[in-house]
């Protein structure tokens, strides 16, 4: 019992402090490869602690289970087991892998969380990245397909040795929703959850008004090349210009597109998407960037409340009603 105590009371004070910044109280803290921070207005300063020690915690557990690079997360523990037999999921897991057979099918097999096995070979963050040989690219390949992986409620089964998911693209998303549920249930207002920069809103900033967010100019993303102001929606943006490597003068970004093997090069630069939710706005924006400016913008133009723009080559190009939220 008193280790217990203990343990509690350690975990309490590594908890990151509620501080005042213009008028809410905010929450920043590490997790999941980035910084998370929580913005809102809570009526008190325990009830601010409370959706404190709730969010964050709630984000470790996640974080826990579905990280690739724990070895005892339920992802790793999925991918070990690849080709043998099938592993319980755990109810956020499950919740995401449905989410998952969702979003593949919508974007027409374009979001596919088991293009791990693709993604291993064009590593751009080794010391000496290389080009893959062909016949690699089709073997990793043959391993890919979302609708491969087997389910059952609470379970799965990756039925070939070697295949592999990677919950990367739609887990930090997953999260910032998660966390402005809470948010909302706790009765809190005026709330911003920005996970690396993918972030929801709800309410309004101080000032009044919208959110005002900045959306980065991929030839140089020390600056923005617009703004835009949001309420009660998420805006999520995916593009190459950060992560790549180059050999013998071209360029390769970390984005692979399932259906080729190759990272994608089809002139986009950047995507940015305003939906409802974190999960539906970071799916669309990468999943739209691999598509290309002729297949995704009317994509994403006949997607339901979802607006954005993509950036292509030296051009910005946007859905119809993406103006409505340009400052």
């Amino acid at each position: 019992m008193l280790l217990s105590e203990n343990i509690g009371i350690a975990n309490m004070l590594a908890r990151p402090p509620v501080i005042e910044s213009d008028g809410l109280q905010q929450v920043v803290f590490q997790a999941m490869g980035t910084q998370c921070e929580i913005l809102f207005d809570a009526p008190s300063g325990s009830s601010a602690r409370r959706f404190r020690d709730q969010a964050v915690g709630w984000v470790e557990r996640f974080e826990a289970n579905c990280s690739r690079y724990r070895p005892d997360s339920t992802v790793s523990r999925l991918n070990a087991a690849a080709g043998r037999e099938w592993v319980a999921l755990d109810p956020d897991t499950d919740g995401l892998f449905s989410l998952c057979d969702w979003f593949n099918w919508t974007t027409k097999r374009v979001f596919d969380p088991s293009v791990l096995p693709l993604a291993r070979l064009w590593d751009y963050k080794h010391a000496h990245p290389t080009v893959p040989e062909p016949d690699a690219i089709e073997r990793a390949r043959s391993l890919v397909g979302w609708r491969k992986v087997q389910r059952r409620k609470g379970a799965a089964f990756l039925p070939t040795k070697g295949m592999a998911v990677d919950l990367g693209g739609i887990g930090k998303e997953y999260a910032v929703d998660r966390v402005m549920e809470m948010a909302l249930n706790a009765g809190l207002q005026n709330v911003l959850v920005n996970f690396g920069h993918d972030l929801r809103v709800h309410g309004e900033p101080p000032e009044g008004g919208p959110w005002r967010i900045g959306l980065e100019n991929p030839t140089d993303p020390s600056v923005c090349w617009t703004g835009i102001g949001v309420q009660d929606r998420a805006v999520c943006s995916s593009g190459d210009y950060l992560r790549n490597f180059t050999i013998d003068g071209k360029t390769y970004g970390h984005i692979v597109d399932p259906r080729t093997g190759y990272p994608v090069c089809n002139g986009s630069r950047s995507v940015s998407v305003i939906a409802p939710t974190c999960t539906e706005a970071g799916i669309l924006s990468t999943s739209v960037f691999i598509m290309g400016m002729e297949e995704g913008l009317p994509f994403l133009d006949n997607y339901y409340q979802a607006e954005g723009c993509i950036w292509h080559e030296n051009s910005v190009f946007q859905t119809r009603r993406f103006d409505k939220y340009v400052l």
